[in-house]
């Protein structure tokens, strides 16, 4: 009798609910079973509004050149020049490389790598990222293999590319509902770019004593403008009201965080993203960035490291952008009054080891005031 069924597919482990970290490393071992020289993958995911590269996913195992690591595209040189010629790049011999190099070349080359195959990421004609294939073998990238790392390539781009899509077609789903609703008086698209920006830097600060890697970074940075997604359902009068809440009030406020974690649920299940990945810090995120450290906080009155870090880290960044900014019913308060009060809340309300993580960046908190400024009033 024919065994119908004996090949096993190894790819079969990208339909499961893999973080992208995981799905990386799975295509790289199927590629390195036919290819044994490529020895690292790595993703870095581009912000346009900042211009922005950032390393994301990798896998490198433990060798790792290149974390919680940054720059300018302008600054990149060859890879902007990539991007002008719109071909791959191929460096078959890393130790040639002239002198004063970019930081993240020397990285790599330092780590023992001789060789690399770059591919931009796109999709629409949009730039989101670049994909790098590493080997410890000089003149690895040869024509005879290079179509098949193209065809590695593109698999992994569409696999990162469209989960960044589905997320960022969420986003724009709630930016599209708070338009409608006119919630976006309250909450700019400015203040969320700042939050979400003070929350990756929060991250990357306190990454090394939590354990967060790269790409836990970065969905916190997507996912934080989600977390007063439950607002939506809230009366305007309530949300606009110039004064104190009465006590009725404030428990029908309060009910914005049990309904955010209901939206994002909807969401997640109509875009077929309920489990795997990271999407549990969306939830915690809607749900838990009103706990309190010392437990006083709502919905669930959780406490201490019972409330997820990455709840944590945006109640930080969220208050820190309410303080800095103009509400109806206050002036804004400069960044050095802010940093006071988020101190007083600290270890009570608030964690303390976030607020220090953002009170220690003052310049990139400039920055990113500077960069994202509400708009002038009409």
């Amino acid at each position: 009798m024919v065994e119908l069924f004996s090949h096993d597919d190894r790819l079969d482990a990208l339909n499961r609910g893999l973080t992208l970290s995981e799905k990386l490393k799975t295509i790289h071992g199927v590629l390195r079973a036919r290819q044994a020289f490529v020895d690292r993958i790595a993703v870095a995911v581009y912000d346009a509004k900042t211009d922005t590269l950032k390393t994301f996913i990798d896998s490198s195992g433990d060798a790792r050149p290149l974390v919680r690591y940054e720059a300018k595209l302008a600054d990149t040189g060859s890879l902007r020049h990539m991007l002008d010629v719109g071909r791959p790049r191929v460096i078959n011999d890393l130790t040639r490389l002239e002198p004063g190099q970019k930081e993240h070349s020397r990285r790599i080359q330092q780590e023992g790598y001789a060789s690399s195959y770059t591919m931009p990421m796109h999709r629409n004609g949009m730039l989101w990222g670049f994909l790098f294939f590493d080997s410890y073998r000089k003149a690895a990238f040869q024509p005879g293999v290079l179509d098949e790392i193209d065809l590695a390539g593109h698999l992994i781009i569409q696999v990162v590319v469209g989960s960044l899509m589905a997320f960022r077609a969420m986003l724009a789903t709630v930016k599209a509902t708070r338009d409608i609703t006119a919630y976006r008086d309250l909450e700019t698209g400015a203040h969320l770019d700042r939050m979400s920006h003070y929350a990756r830097l929060i991250a990357r600060r306190i990454a090394p004593q939590y354990g967060l890697d790269d790409e836990y970074i970065e969905h916190i940075f997507l996912f934080s403008p989600l977390h007063d997604i439950g607002k939506i359902g809230v009366s305007d009068v309530i949300l606009r009201k110039p004064g104190r809440l009465s006590p009725d009030e404030f428990e029908e406020m309060k009910r914005h965080t049990t309904m955010g974690r209901q939206i994002v649920d909807n969401m997640l299940r109509d875009f077929g993203l309920e489990v795997g990945g990271h999407v549990d810090m969306m939830r915690h995120i809607a749900e838990l960035h009103h706990e309190a450290i010392g437990g006083g906080g709502y919905p669930k009155g959780l406490a201490g490291d019972q409330i997820p870090i990455e709840a944590r880290i945006v109640a930080v960044a969220d208050i820190f952008d309410a303080l800095t900014s103009v509400r109806p019913y206050k002036a804004a308060w400069t960044n050095e009054e802010a940093f006071g009060v988020l101190r007083e809340l600290g270890g009570n309300t608030l964690d303390a080891g976030c607020i220090e993580a953002l009170c220690d960046q003052r310049e990139e908190i400039g920055r990113i005031q500077a960069k994202f400024r509400d708009p002038a009033p009409a």
